[in-house]
């Protein structure tokens, strides 16, 4: 019965990370994208707005899973202790990937509603932006090869216990549900481009 459950509480541990790692593949693809339409923002300025919004809730789960490993880690919850932290270096980095994450993504929010003529918060995103690419650089490169390992395996049809991990299928659909929302935000928010088409950026 004790095996059983250290199992059972391994597997949180494993689901999580599985979470994180398609969390984190489907941002890189996002982000990819967006990052795409910055050397032509001017010709591009619609997908970079529209992109954005369809960002917010998937960076909202990442930082979700990422979140929950942190916080029953510093609980001293027995699985999550086994597991241990993640190299000193990352740990040191996380609040300021956090903190500038969400002054990138608050800020661009900010700036789609308020419009293209408010130059201080055209500046507080610009700054925030490079703060972020900076520490989100290191962070990448820091679990960029495991990311493929955690990410694919829900999708495998065979594989053993490895591809079977309890609850795969409610881990692809939160992960489909927060595109989802982030396709609906960027629906629901799509006229705030409008008086950007026109606008100079600088």
């Amino acid at each position: 019965m004790y095996s059983e459950a250290r199992a059972a509480s391994g597997d949180g541990v494993a689901a999580n990370a599985r979470l994180t790692g398609g969390a984190a593949a489907i941002l890189l693809l996002l982000l990819a994208l967006e990052g795409a339409t910055i050397p032509f923002i001017g010709s591009l300025v619609g997908p970079h707005v529209f992109i954005g919004m369809l960002l917010v809730p998937p960076v909202a789960l990442k930082l979700g899973s990422t979140g929950w490993r942190f916080a029953r880690y510093y609980l001293r919850t027995p699985s999550y202790r086994r597991k241990g932290p993640p190299p000193l270096l990352l740990r040191l980095l996380a609040p300021g990937v956090v903190l500038t994450t969400l002054a990138l993504l608050a800020t661009g929010v900010a700036l789609a509603i308020a419009g293209p003529a408010h130059p201080t918060l055209k500046l507080l995103h610009k700054a925030s932006f490079f703060a972020w690419f900076a520490l989100m650089s290191a962070h990448v490169l820091g679990h960029l090869l495991e990311i493929p390992r955690l990410a694919t395996p829900d999708w495998r049809r065979a594989g053993g216990r490895d591809a079977h991990l309890a609850g795969s299928g409610l881990r692809l659909v939160t992960l489909a549900g927060s595109l989802l929302a982030g396709l609906a935000l960027a629906l629901a928010t799509i006229s705030l481009i409008g008086p950007w088409l026109s606008a100079p950026l600088g």
